[in-house]
């Protein structure tokens, strides 16, 4: 499975890792360790040295009670980055947003993918999405990033989730993106409880094929309220929960931690063709 935006080709026949570059103040993760350029763009080399095969750029934070940040504000965060990047490295660029007019700018500044965690829902967001050409990742989320741990409720999460994404699928192909461009999200960790997200997790397989799946677990609250742990020392969880969504089909996996990720995922899914191997 090749998929191609703006003109960049990624192989999807087998995982592949996308490294997250927060270019923010306020990250949950990473704080302000990369929120100036030549920072940001040493970070997003050696990641690439590591083993991501796409960089996914934000300039806004969106864990739970985050704050708000401008559309010019964004846009002179992460277009620097982008414009850096795509001359620099041999790597598809990602833009983590929402904003119509942030998505269109990134693009014409390099970025070949889309990843919105509104699932191009804001208004405009569809048009600007099929003009780009790019790749599209389209996530599910219940509620606003800044409210939408309070309380989330399911009467059956996994198709609850996978609803939500048939109807916006069908919203981006009736606005003239094609299929082969699509990539879903589940968005663990975006309006679930830390049980939803396993529950999730635990039935990906009923999710079903029709698109590659994007994966992003890593350092989340289901990995540190499950073992009870801080976000510095989530990385065991973060891989063991990555490599089960891989068993379940999963194809891009979005992590911070990329070398040790991608040595994992390597043995994994090297294992992996062997088993196959022994079932044909």
């Amino acid at each position: 499975m090749i998929l191609t935006g703006r003109g960049r080709k990624i192989d999807l026949s087998q995982p592949r890792i996308m490294g997250i570059l927060n270019f923010t103040p306020d990250s949950f993760s990473d704080g302000s360790r990369f929120n100036q350029l030549d920072k940001a763009l040493f970070h997003a080399e050696e990641m690439v040295n590591d083993g991501a095969a796409i960089i996914d750029i934000g300039g806004e934070s969106t864990r739970p009670g985050a704050a708000y940040v401008s559309e010019q504000e964004e846009l002179d965060r992460i277009i620097p980055v982008v414009e850096q990047l795509s001359q620099k490295l041999d790597v598809m660029i990602s833009v983590d947003t929402y904003k119509t007019v942030v998505m269109a700018e990134a693009c014409k500044a390099g970025a070949h993918l889309i990843n919105d965690i509104k699932a191009l829902q804001e208004p405009g967001a569809l048009k600007a999405a099929a003009d780009s050409d790019a790749l599209i990742c389209l996530m599910h989320m219940q509620g606003e990033p800044r409210t939408m741990q309070q309380q989330p409720e399911y009467s059956d999460v996994v198709q609850e989730v996978s609803a939500f994404l048939n109807e916006r699928v069908r919203a981006s192909l009736k606005a003239g993106i094609e299929a082969e461009k699509l990539i879903l999200d589940p968005g663990f960790g975006f309006g679930k409880t830390v049980a939803q997200n396993y529950e999730l997790l635990g039935r990906m397989e009923e999710l079903g094929h029709a698109f590659p799946w994007l994966i992003g677990v890593s350092r989340k609250s289901m990995i540190g309220n499950f073992l009870n742990c801080p976000v510095n020392e989530r990385l065991a969880g973060s891989i063991a929960a990555a490599l089960y969504a891989v068993s379940q089909g999963a194809r891009i996996i979005r992590v911070h931690d990329v070398q040790p990720t991608s040595d994992a995922l390597r043995v994994f899914w090297h294992a992996q063709q062997f088993q196959r191997l022994q079932t044909k």
